[in-house]
């Protein structure tokens, strides 16, 4: 049985063995809304990785179903690290490559753009919309769709009422690739494979790890109110998911995060302990959120 259902059968069968020690009501006040953001890589490597994913996101369910013996009002949205890209090979040829820019995705019956704990299919919606396919551009951005999803989609209404306040944002980036944030979005044939195979970083395009921090800080208005669990390649590996890349970057962005982050390694063979150290990183900074004048 994974670390995640271990952790659910026991919520279930005794809520006072949930944590290691009973929550105050001081606890319970300020921990009581959390809006998660999964971020997951959508390109052509990722199939395993998703199985495994859909396959311990219904423990994932019953945890917060029974965190602070049910008192936690949470939202869960996903989105992936796809983007739109126009590529073109002199003089005519062109190609377009679609991503969600950000978007949440709303699949699998669901009736908005996120699960929450009112759906009454929520463990069975969020399994199956998390299986977000394979046919992303192979050039991940996970830190920019992190900056797209809560605030140009927002703006333009696609997102809008998924984010609260008074709520801790707890986002999850998945990935078995480095990050390759860029603003630019018009490529020849050749400047993208090179972009794509070596995520070169070296040029005012590329939006850099403390650019997401800054804008998270700004989003929340304190590094307290937001946290963030990053599972990707420690280092460049092989797992029965496959091969990762190191993702220098990612855990660049986990460091310069600070406390409320955790970076775990995708080439665990299972998900279920790199998404039991989210939801412990996003439990202590629940905790300690900061109260709202």
């Amino acid at each position: 049985m994974s670390g995640l259902l271990l952790a659910s059968a026991a919520c279930s069968s005794d809520a006072s063995s949930q944590r290691d020690a009973e929550p105050n009501p001081g606890d319970v006040e300020v921990c009581s809304k959390m809006d998660l953001l999964f971020v997951i890589d959508d390109s052509e490597s990722m199939r395993e990785e998703q199985e495994n994913l859909s396959a311990n996101l219904p423990g994932f369910i019953d945890i917060l179903n029974n965190f602070n013996a049910g008192a936690l009002d949470y939202r869960v949205g996903i989105t992936t690290t796809g983007m739109n890209f126009a590529l073109f090979s002199p003089p005519l040829q062109s190609d377009t490559l679609i991503g969600d820019n950000g978007a949440l995705r709303q699949e699998c019956g669901m009736t908005k753009r996120w699960i929450d704990r009112d759906d009454p299919d929520a463990k069975t919606q969020f399994a199956c919309a998390a299986n977000v396919g394979l046919d992303g551009p192979p050039l991940e951005m996970p830190l920019w769709a992190i900056q797209l999803a809560m605030r140009d989609r927002v703006d333009d209404g696609t997102n809008a009422g998924f984010l609260r306040d008074d709520a801790l944002l707890g986002i999850v980036v998945i990935s078995d690739e480095d990050d390759c944030s860029r603003t630019d979005r018009n490529f020849s044939h050749l400047e993208f494979d090179i972009i794509a195979e070596t995520c070169r970083h070296f040029d005012p395009e590329y939006v850099p790890p403390e650019s997401t921090i800054a804008f998270l800080d700004g989003l929340k208005g304190d590094r307290g109110r937001w946290a963030t669990a990053v599972i990707a390649g420690e280092e460049d590996c092989s797992s029965t998911f496959g091969d990762a890349l190191q993702a220098n970057k990612l855990q660049e962005f986990v460091t310069r995060a600070g406390d409320n982050a955790v970076f775990s390694s995708i080439c665990s063979g299972d998900l279920a302990s790199p998404l039991q150290s989210a939801l412990d990183t996003f439990d202590a900074a629940c905790r300690e959120f900061p109260i709202i004048e």
